[in-house]
């Protein structure tokens, strides 16, 4: 392979330029005649693309949380490992089919237990199940001779209900996920991304011009001719890479997919949030009537 020692000497060349003219840059040692002006429409666009990448980083640092199903899920929540393998179709199943006799919910309740489910979920929901089990099992217990026990039966609604509500949170954050957050994030780092590098390049074409019109001006007579074109060359560049970051920014600026993306990510939520409080309200409605009985027993 033959190695092309002048073309790297002049990318070698460029980069020491451009080096160079950055750190007088920072360090004042360059007017601000001396820098070279870019259209204005190039730096409302820079400031447009800044605007929509932040808000895409300013959104994407909460909903995040939706990476991890235990965002909701209380740290000093200490469940052993017999708890998070219990069955909770199972316990509820067989709850049901034992204490909820003569109410509404008995007739939904299958027949025979249910197998234990594969996944253990760790979220708010999906305790709260955990808990109102336990906690009717230990009542259960208890009184083995009295399995009509009210607050036993009062748990047993409570969790079949949160249950419903923990399968559809964990549907919600699927959903997050595939249509929203990926998506979301995918346009920070594609077309975002490809236009703040088109950008980079504006940044270094024009300080290679900058560095070039430094040397013009230092040339001697015998180097001005050599200077001259290489200031030509670099007007050329900037100008073609100001074009292509003006419509690499435009295209992104343009974009529909964001809104969209917005869009799944609220449709998740309502679907979750109406189906939460359809349960919640079924729930309600049954804890009330068996509250009233209670209190009437007790009269």
């Amino acid at each position: 392979m033959s190695i092309d020692w002048r073309s790297i000497q002049s990318s070698l060349n460029r980069n020491f330029t451009t080096s160079v003219q950055a750190t007088k840059e920072r360090l004042g040692r360059v007017g601000q005649d001396e820098i070279t002006e870019l259209p204005q429409e190039y730096k409302d666009l820079e400031a447009r693309v800044d605007a929509l990448r932040q808000a895409h980083l300013t959104l994407l640092k909460i909903t995040k949380v939706y990476e991890s199903e235990a965002y909701d899920y209380p740290s000093q929540i200490q469940e052993s490992i017999v708890e998070l393998s219990a069955s909770v179709g199972h316990n509820i199943t067989s709850f049901a089919a034992t204490n909820l006799k003569g109410t509404r919910l008995q007739a939904a309740a299958p027949a025979a237990p249910t197998a234990p489910p594969a996944p253990v979920h760790k979220t708010l929901p999906h305790a709260l199940v955990r808990a109102a089990v336990g906690a009717a099992t230990e009542l259960q217990n208890a009184t083995p001779n009295s399995p009509g026990e009210p607050l036993a039966a009062a748990l047993g609604m409570y969790a079949q209900g949160m249950e419903k509500i923990a399968n559809a949170r964990v549907d919600q954050d699927q959903a997050i996920r595939l249509n929203y957050l990926h998506p979301w994030q995918q346009t920070l780092t594609t077309s975002i991304a490809v236009a703040m590098k088109a950008r980079q390049a504006v940044r270094t074409s024009r300080l290679e011009l900058d560095g070039a019109k430094q040397t013009l001006k230092s040339a001697g007579p015998a180097k001005q001719e050599h200077a001259r074109l290489a200031v030509e060359n670099a007007e050329d560049d900037l100008v073609q890479k100001t074009e292509v970051a003006i419509a690499l920014m435009e295209k992104v600026l343009k974009n529909p997919e964001p809104i969209k993306h917005l869009n799944e990510l609220a449709k998740a939520q309502l679907i979750y949030f109406s189906h939460a409080a359809e349960t919640l309200s079924n729930t309600q409605a049954e804890l009330e009537e068996l509250s009233m009985t209670a209190e009437e027993h007790n009269r």
